[in-house]
């Protein structure tokens, strides 16, 4: 803990305004303990920040988008939150964006993609029942949803981390065991907030919504009786 309080101090002496994380981590209305999740998010911005090799293709980026989240609902639930961006930051994110059209950022093309999104659409999809495949077997809820890709790369993200934790608890790893084991619970409860997110927004809306006036189970007896 010790060290963990003097990484967080010499933060502060050697803050600089161009990393986002930093500013998270010198407001006064930052609590402690999301400091302490902050605090690895401010030192990959210090790689990520100083060459192009690591841009990402989302706006906000995973970083900011990690410290944002943590910031606004702590270590545990900001660290799920992050965890699921960093899966569907992957070579089929681009695909999935343009397919669902949302937009791009105009001064340098990056997907937009907010931690709040707009109103869930109407999908026949069910979140419940994507969350509750990717309980069952990890990135399931994700391919449910349309994004197989996704629950892939969901599905081995949690196998690496998995096999890692394990090997390193069985080898009696003081270190690397609880770092992996944390890794890996952080990456599964991800994935059923993934299955989960992917089914209420990240959908095409194939289900048009009723016109005002209209009572939605009127409206959708009329779509079915003029499409037959």
């Amino acid at each position: 803990m010790k060290r963990i309080i003097l990484m967080i101090l010499l933060n502060y002496l050697c803050a600089q305004s161009k990393y986002p994380a930093d500013t998270l981590l010198l407001s006064t209305e930052t609590p402690m303990i999301h400091r302490i999740g902050l605090l690895p998010i401010s030192l990959w911005q210090r790689i990520s920040y100083n060459t192009d090799l690591l841009n990402c293709q989302f706006y906000p980026s995973c970083s900011n988008y990690g410290a944002d989240a943590i910031s606004r609902y702590g270590i545990l639930r900001g660290g799920v939150i992050a965890t699921e961006r960093i899966t569907r930051c992957n070579p089929f994110a681009y695909n999935y964006h343009l397919e669902l059209g949302n937009p791009f950022n105009e001064k340098d093309g990056r997907l937009i993609d907010p931690i709040k999104q707009q109103d869930p659409i109407l999908s026949k999809r069910s979140p419940f029942i994507a969350a509750i495949l990717s309980a069952i077997i990890p990135g399931a809820g994700r391919a449910y949803s349309g994004r197989t890709m996704d629950g892939i790369m969901g599905f081995w993200t949690f196998y690496l981390t998995g096999s890692s934790a394990y090997f390193s608890i069985k080898e009696d790893r003081p270190v690397a065991g609880p770092l992996f084991g944390v890794a890996v619970a952080f990456v599964y409860i991800g994935e059923i907030y993934g299955a989960w997110r992917s089914a209420k927004y990240y959908q095409k809306n194939n289900i048009k919504e009723p016109p005002t006036g209209f009572e939605p189970a009127t409206y959708a007896l009329r779509m079915r009786c003029s499409t037959n």
